[in-house]
């Protein structure tokens, strides 16, 4: 691969020199944020996974998972909120008589299956499963574990409802996948009143003949999200660059 062709994959996802739309200004409160952490699992972010022939090029590009760690250590040191939005399907999930592409590929893949809700059988490193690097912050009996989100939103969940019940109106995003949870979860929090910064190198997508999630995620991103940060910006803005 020229050098040529590797320095326009890095300028893919720049944002443009001269923007039309003015920066987004969100300044992060610690008193009233949380760190919001969706498929933070196996079958997302690992090699193991299901998914990681379509999402594993964007997942090493982004350096997804150490980037996610930072996230997590960051905002468990800066004393704030860390929800975790899962993304769950039992046996009776497979059965639903409307389907959308994504959905047909994941339930043929085997993605995020469990045995049921009350049990663990099978669960613990599972595809399911939480990645091990994550599990010290999110299994510390103070990480909320919401309910599992079904498609892409969280307007099934209780995530919202967990975020009011401690007075949050700030989030901070990441995980996956940027182009369908990530940004329908950005969607439905900013509509319900919240102000969310995504951050952009702890998100990855699909890259498919359909198109890159990624490139995808970024342009709405750009048009939607209170802030836009890397990692090194959220963690310095937590305290705890």
């Amino acid at each position: 691969m020229s050098a040529d062709h590797n320095h326009s994959a890095s300028d893919l996802y720049a944002d443009p020199r001269s923007p039309m739309l003015p920066k987004a200004d969100m300044r992060l409160d610690v008193s009233r944020a949380a760190l919001v952490v969706i498929d933070p699992q196996i079958d997302a972010l690992s090699p193991k996974g299901g998914a990681w022939a379509v999402v594993g090029e964007s997942v090493t590009e982004h350096n997804v998972v150490p980037n996610l760690v930072r996230l997590l250590a960051a905002a468990k040191q800066a004393g704030i909120m860390v929800a975790v939005s899962p993304h769950h399907y039992y046996g009776w999930d497979h059965r639903w008589k409307v389907h959308g592409p994504l959905e047909v590929f994941q339930a043929n893949a085997g993605i995020f299956n469990r045995a049921g809700p009350y049990t663990l059988d099978g669960f613990r490193d599972s595809g399911a499963d939480f990645m091990p690097e994550f599990k010290p912050y999110i299994e510390d009996g103070k990480t909320v574990i919401c309910s599992p989100h079904k498609l892409y939103g969280p307007q099934v969940n209780d995530l919202t409802l967990q975020l009011r019940k401690q007075r949050v109106d700030q989030v901070i995003l990441a995980g996956m996948l940027a182009n369908m949870c990530v940004e329908s979860h950005l969607r439905d929090l900013l509509e319900n009143g919240f102000e969310v910064a995504v951050v952009r190198d702890a998100v990855a997508a699909p890259k498919l003949p359909e198109g890159d999630g990624y490139a995808a995620a970024i342009i709405n991103f750009r048009y939607m999200a209170n802030g836009l940060w890397t990692t090194d910006q959220t963690v310095s803005f937590l305290g705890a660059g």
